[in-house]
C-alpha cells in the first residue's frame, strides 16, 4: 500500500489494543510499516495480524515491560534487527491510578511514573541517533489531566503534565536536529478499559453503565465522548510531511471537554 508515510517504520508502545491500536491501524493505513510493543504477547500477536490483513503493512512486535531499562533496550534492539531503522516514535503506554490522596502510596505513584513517563523519556533517547538519521517524528500521547487537574486523578494528571513539559523541551531539541516532537492530549476515549470502568462505577452507583456514560458526558459538556480513531486520526495528521511546520505542541483531541485556554 502507498500513502503519505509510506517507506517509514512506526514504534507504538502500547500498541496492542485501545488508542494504541487504532493509532498502528492508521499509520499502517498509510504505508508505515509498524512495530508493536506491549507487555502482553498474546494481543500483540492478534493485533498484528489483523493489522497486516488490514492494510498489507509489515507488523513487528515486541513483548516487554516498558517499566525497565532493559524492555526500553529490547524494543531498540528490536528495531534494529527487524527493521535496521525507525522515523516514528509513539509514546502511547501508561496505565496510572486514581483514588483517594491519602490511599495512594509511593509504590503506585512510582508504577504510574515508570511506564508512562519513564518509557518516553528512556525510548526517545535511544531511538533519537534513528529518528534524527531519517527526520523522524516524536508523539507523546499525554491526556487532559495534564491541563484540568482533578483531585481523584493526581497520578495522572501529574504524569501528562510532566510527558507535555518533556514534549516541549524535546521540540527544541528536535529543531535543532530536525525531528517534528508533539503531543496529544485525549479526553475520554471509548477504550475497553473506559466500557470496563463504566460498568465497574455504574454498578458501584446503582446505575447501567449506558447511564454512568452519559452523567460524564454531561458533566464534561461535551456532544460524545472520543473514539479511538479521533485520537488516531491527529496522530496520523501530525506523522504526514503537511504537518512537519507544527513543533513542540499539545493538541487536545477531547470534544471541547477542556475549558481552560492553555
Amino acid at each position: 500500500m502507498t500513502g503519505e508515510l509510506t517507506g517509514n517504520v512506526a514504534v507504538i508502545t502500547g500498541g496492542s489494543r485501545g488508542i494504541g491500536r487504532s493509532i498502528a491501524q492508521a499509520l499502517a493505513a498509510q504505508g508505515s510499516d509498524c512495530l508493536l510493543v506491549s507487555r502482553t504477547a498474546s494481543d500483540l500477536a492478534e493485533t498484528a495480524k489483523q493489522i497486516n490483513a488490514d492494510t498489507g503493512a509489515r507488523v513487528e512486535v515486541c513483548a516487554v515491560d516498558l517499566t525497565t531499562e532493559a524492555g526500553c533496550e529490547e524494543v531498540l534492539a528490536t528495531a534494529q534487527s527487524a527493521f535496521g531503522r525507525a522515523s516514528i516514535l509513539i509514546n502511547n503506554a501508561g496505565d496510572t491510578k486514581g483514588g483517594a490522596f491519602l490511599e495512594l502510596d509511593d509504590e503506585v505513584w512510582h508504577a504510574g511514573f515508570d511506564l508512562k513517563f519513564w518509557s518516553a523519556v528512556r525510548l526517545s533517547r535511544l531511538l533519537w541517533p534513528m529518528l534524527t538519521e531519517s527526520k523522524g517524528t516524536v508523539i507523546n500521547i499525554g491526556g487532559g489531566f495534564a491541563r484540568t487537574p482533578s483531585p481523584d486523578v493526581l497520578i495522572g494528571g501529574a504524569v501528562n503534565a510532566a510527558l507535555a513539559n518533556f514534549t516541549k523541551g524535546l521540540a527544541g531539541v528536535g529543531l535543532k536536529d530536525d525531528v517534528s516532537v508533539n503531543a496529544v492530549h485525549p479526553g475520554p476515549t471509548l477504550t475497553e478499559r473506559m466500557t470496563n470502568m463504566f460498568e465497574a462505577r455504574g454498578a458501584q452507583a446503582g446505575i447501567t453503565a449506558d447511564e454512568f456514560k452519559q452523567r460524564l458526558i454531561d458533566k464534561q459538556g461535551v456532544r460524545r465522548l472520543g473514539e479511538p480513531e479521533d485520537v488516531a486520526a491527529v496522530v496520523a495528521f501530525l506523522c504526514s510531511p503537511a504537518a512537519r511546520h507544527i513543533q513542540g505542541v499539545s493538541i487536545a483531541v477531547d470534544g471541547g471537554g477542556t475549558q481552560g485556554l492553555f
